[in-house]
C-alpha cells in the first residue's frame, strides 16, 4: 500500500509541475521579449543586420499587411543608420510562392533600400530556420528582430537559443485581420518552439555563407 501511494502521490506532483511549466512558459517568453524589444527605431542600439521573418503573400504575389509593415520598419532601421544590412527570411519551396524576392523587390521599389544591402534567405519556413541559418549559414552573431509583438518575443528566444544576440522592434502599425487568430495560435507556437529548439531539427541548413560585415 506505501508504495502504492508514494508513486501516486510522485505522479501527481509530477503533473502539476508539468502543468505549471506549460502555463508558465509563454509568458515568460513574453516577459523576456518585452524587455529585449524596442517601440521605436530612434531607441534601437544600433547592429549591423535586422532580421526580417516572412509572413505571407496577397494572392497578386505582394507582400501581407503583416508582411508590408515589417519590411517599412526595416527600411526605417537601415535608413536611420541602425543597422547596415536586412537579412529578409521566408519560403521558397513553389514556384509561384517566392517570399524573400517579393520582400527585397518591396523594399527596394517601395522603401528605397538599395540592393546591395539586402541579403535573402530563400529557405527560412519557420522562425527557427530562420534563426538557426541566420547563425550557421550566414554567421550572424547579434541581430535586431524585425516582427509584430505576437511573434516578435518567441523569435528573440529562438534566435537566442540559436546563438544569437537578440533585440527586436515591433512592426505592429495598424490592427490586422485575423489578429486575434494570431495570438491563438501564438501560445500554441511557443509550445512549438520549445519542441524545435530541444528536440527537433531544421528543416534544410545548406552551406556556409558569411554576410561579408562584422556582424
Amino acid at each position: 500500500m506505501m508504495p502504492s501511494f508514494r508513486l501516486r502521490h510522485f505522479l501527481l506532483l509530477f503533473f502539476f509541475v508539468v502543468m505549471g511549466f506549460f502555463i508558465a512558459f509563454p509568458f515568460g517568453i513574453v516577459s523576456h521579449g518585452k524587455k529585449l524589444s524596442y517601440k521605436t527605431g530612434e531607441d534601437v542600439v544600433p547592429v549591423n543586420v535586422a532580421i526580417v521573418f516572412g509572413a505571407g503573400l496577397t494572392a497578386n504575389d505582394q507582400p501581407s499587411d503583416v508582411l508590408y509593415d515589417r519590411l517599412r520598419v526595416a527600411s526605417e532601421l537601415f535608413h536611420q543608420g541602425k543597422v547596415t544590412t536586412l537579412l529578409v527570411s521566408g519560403d521558397n519551396r513553389f514556384e509561384d510562392h517566392n517570399e524573400p524576392e517579393v520582400m527585397k523587390k518591396s523594399l527596394v521599389d517601395d522603401f528605397s533600400v538599395p540592393e546591395g544591402a539586402i541579403v535573402a534567405d530563400y529557405a527560412g519556413r519557420r522562425t527557427y530556420d530562420t534563426c538557426i541559418r541566420a547563425k550557421t549559414i550566414w554567421g550572424v552573431d547579434r541581430a535586431v528582430l524585425v516582427s509584430q509583438g505576437f511573434h516578435l518575443y518567441r523569435a528573440i528566444w529562438t534566435c537566442e537559443h540559436m546563438g544569437i544576440e537578440s533585440s527586436g522592434i515591433s512592426a505592429s502599425l495598424r490592427p490586422y485581420i485575423f489578429g486575434t487568430q494570431y495570438k491563438v495560435r501564438e501560445v500554441l507556437a511557443i509550445y512549438k518552439a520549445f519542441s524545435d529548439v530541444y528536440f527537433l531539427s531544421p528543416a534544410y541548413i545548406g552551406g556556409e555563407f558569411i554576410i561579408d560585415i562584422d556582424v
